[in-house]
This record gives structure tokens, C-alpha cells and sequence, in this order.
């Protein structure tokens, strides 16, 4: 297994769009393997394959507190959303800021797994908004887009004021 380098916005990478994976073999499985060792490196809870220049539909979360609970989806696809839920999201490619973002409450996500057998989970809590989360990166969507314009000017200004304390 490797770490691998996650983008950092406002990276454009970032906002490509992911393709559907074809092909599970060896080679899916080492990917799958390095993007879990990469999220619990950076102490994540979840990551998607666009957040390392990646571009397959390919997620991978676990918002177990032992992170003993890795949870792989390929090419998911949320077909239900129900309720509604204001929560503060972080995200690897924006180290060090948080923002309330509106999601679904509760989901139904259609995904295969890292063999290629269809599954179905419903998701509510802390995994629903990752799953969520992830999902939009894969369609070239961060929580930045979901922000309005005053807090995404803030939210900014965050990033500048964090990227120029690592110089």
C-alpha cells in the first residue's frame, strides 16, 4: 500500500468529473487499498478517487470511531433522499476549515462492491453525509459549491490565512 498526494482546492482536478469503473481486478484492489490507507493517514472519514486525481467513481469511508468499518462503493448512485440535516463538514482537500452544509437527512445509495456485485445500503447520521459528500466529488461538486457567496468568500479567506502558516 501508498499514500497518495491529495488535491488541495482550488485545484480545477477537483471539478472533474468522475468515470464509471469497468474493470475489477488486482489493480482496483491496490487503488482501493491506497485511498483507504491515504484517508486514515490524513484522519478522514471518507475520500474519493477525484481527490487524488483519480477520476473513477470510487469512494471509500468509514465513520467508525475504532475506523475498523471500511466501506468501499463503486460507481454509487443515491436514488432516495429523505429529511433534512444542517451539519458542519470538513474536507481533505480543504485542510483545516468547516462549514454547515445542508444535506439529506437519510439515503438509499445503489453501489457494486470493490468484486463487482450490485449492493444496496440505506444510510442515515454521519455516513449518509459522507456518502453525500464523497459522491459530489465524484461529480466534480465540493462543499465549497454548496456554500453561498459570503461564506465561501470566508471560507477563502480561511484557507489563505492556513496556507500562509505552512510557509
Amino acid at each position: 500500500m501508498s499514500l497518495i498526494n491529495i488535491l488541495q482546492f482550488p485545484d480545477p482536478r477537483l471539478k472533474k468529473i468522475a468515470a464509471p469503473v469497468t474493470v475489477f481486478d488486482e489493480a482496483l484492489a491496490k487503488l482501493i487499498a491506497d485511498l483507504f490507507e491515504t484517508m486514515h493517514e490524513a484522519y478522514g472519514v471518507g475520500l474519493a478517487a477525484t481527490q487524488v486525481n483519480i477520476h473513477q467513481r470510487i469512494i471509500v469511508v468509514d465513520v467508525s470511531d475504532d475506523q475498523k468499518q471500511p466501506l468501499c462503493l463503486i460507481n454509487p448512485e443515491i436514488t432516495q433522499k429523505h429529511g433534512s440535516v444542517l451539519s458542519e463538514e470538513g474536507c481533505l482537500s480543504f485542510p483545516g476549515v468547516y462549514a454547515k452544509v445542508q444535506r439529506a437527512k437519510d439515503i438509499v445509495v445503489n453501489f457494486v462492491d470493490q468484486k463487482g456485485h450490485a449492493q444496496h445500503l440505506k444510510a442515515s447520521g454521519l455516513l449518509s453525509i459522507c456518502i453525500q459528500h464523497e459522491t459530489d466529488h465524484l461529480n466534480g461538486v465540493t462543499f465549497y459549491d454548496h456554500l453561498s457567496p459570503l461564506k465561501q468568500e470566508l471560507l477563502n479567506k480561511k484557507l489563505e490565512k492556513n496556507r500562509k502558516r505552512t510557509l
